[in-house]
């Protein structure tokens, strides 16, 4: 991966809809030249997919939660991590270090229906206790980051 096909991942980033043409002219290939870049990049599993972001407010999803998992002593990660996956509340599952195991986020539409989908999630498996913490408000999120090519 070259400079070019950095800043082609960080223009499609900002705007996924972009067309070859545009792109082309951000980083000075025709367009015929990025489209077989971005076809390379998607092939090579770099580019993963492309989907629209959501304000989850406007869809009835006003309430975010980052919940600690703390794991009895026999859990096994994958077993809960499958379960986690499992929870349509749960849109993020972190495997993190520290006495937690994993980190999710969740989002729900109120309070009450935090309170279920956390009393469902420390019935699984090989949960032995959570921590939460309520979003308040998103500063940002899921912003694209420029990711600058090192000279070594």
């Amino acid at each position: 991966m070259d400079t070019v096909d950095r800043r082609i991942i960080a223009a499609l980033r900002t705007n996924g809809r972009v067309t070859y043409a545009d792109l082309g002219r951000q980083v000075g290939l025709s367009a015929s030249a990025v489209h077989e870049r971005v076809a390379k990049l998607e092939s090579s599993g770099v580019i993963t997919g492309y989907h629209a972001q959501v304000d989850p407010r406007a869809v009835g999803l006003g309430v975010t939660a980052l919940v600690g998992i703390h794991p009895t002593d026999t859990a096994d990660d994958e077993e809960v991590a499958d379960a986690l996956g499992e929870l349509v509340e749960v849109e993020s599952c972190y495997r993190v270090a520290g006495d937690e195991a994993f980190v999710v986020k969740v989002r729900v539409a109120t309070v009450d229906d935090l309170e279920r989908a956390l009393s469902r999630l420390r019935r699984i498996k090989g949960v032995a206790r959570t921590r939460s913490t309520v979003v308040l408000s998103t500063r940002f999120e899921g912003r694209p980051n420029t990711v600058e090519e090192t000279e070594g």
